[in-house]
């Protein structure tokens, strides 16, 4: 073998072992859960599914998307209700990335955007109802705001999958008024019920009456059956009428004389 045969053999086998090396660096593992998004010469060419891929180094580049459901939980905000009621109000935002490709293309930081267009929304909505409203219909709220923000973020490829209201603080000042009206909302329920029972009451009585003075055998029953209740206790001093038909017999018996 000559020298130059020699150095053509070492030239090529050096130039393999480069290329083996160059493909080796570009070996790049998608897991089952993420998206590639790939780029050649900063172009977008194709979306990397999972598995074992090659990413030529230097030529190409490649953006790893994590598409599973995450959480965005979004912060205290200072809103007011639709009757001047200063609130504070927080939630937490359930998404996931639909499409890879335009969440890196159309946002330059998904999160980061959802996050603060649902804070935006979020304001907004509120300043849109009372605050009865609110404390009461919030899975209503909740609803309204997944589709406002779904909607927003259809073009970067992202999903609203579900928008919860954590908490929602009102001043003491009102919480002290909320704690008036619900007592005087109780005292209202109790003399209604109350008057309620009295009409009851009050019917039943004139039914009652009605049919002793029907029977008057029954009001007899009912007169004795009151004195034998009042003299089961010796204590009590019983002063009975005697009846107009009674008292007449006795003044003819007494020859006039009572």
């Amino acid at each position: 073998m000559t020298s130059l045969e020699f150095i053509i053999g070492g030239s090529l086998g050096g130039l393999v072992i480069a290329v083996i090396i160059y493909i080796l660096l570009g070996l790049r593992v998608v897991n089952q859960y993420e998206r590639g998004v790939k780029f050649t010469l900063g172009k977008y060419s194709g979306i990397m599914d999972p598995g074992l891929r090659i990413v030529l180094p230097i030529l190409q580049s490649w953006r790893r998307i994590d598409i599973r459901t995450k959480v965005i939980d979004v912060p205290d905000q200072e809103a007011i209700t639709k009757d001047n009621v200063s609130v504070k109000i927080n939630a937490v935002l359930y998404y996931k990335v639909t499409d890879a490709k335009l969440s890196i293309l159309e946002v330059r930081n998904f999160m980061y955007a959802t996050s603060q267009l649902a804070q935006t929304t979020l304001r907004n909505i509120v300043g849109e109802v009372s605050l009865d409203g609110l404390l009461q219909k919030r899975e209503d709220i909740s609803n309204k705001i997944q589709v406002i923000v779904d909607k927003a973020t259809d073009p970067w490829g992202i999903k609203i999958e579900s928008v919860e209201l954590k908490h929602v603080e009102v001043p003491k000042e009102m919480q002290r008024v909320m704690a008036r009206q619900a007592e005087a909302e109780r005292e209202k329920r109790a003399v209604i019920i109350k008057s309620q029972g009295e009409v009851s009451a009050a019917g039943n009585l004139a039914a009652s009456a009605k049919n002793l003075i029907k029977y008057p055998g029954a009001l007899h029953l009912r007169t004795l059956g009151t004195i034998n209740d009042l003299s089961s206790d010796k204590s009590n001093t019983i002063v009975y009428a005697l009846p107009k038909e009674v008292l007449l017999a006795l003044k003819k018996i007494g020859g006039g004389k009572i």
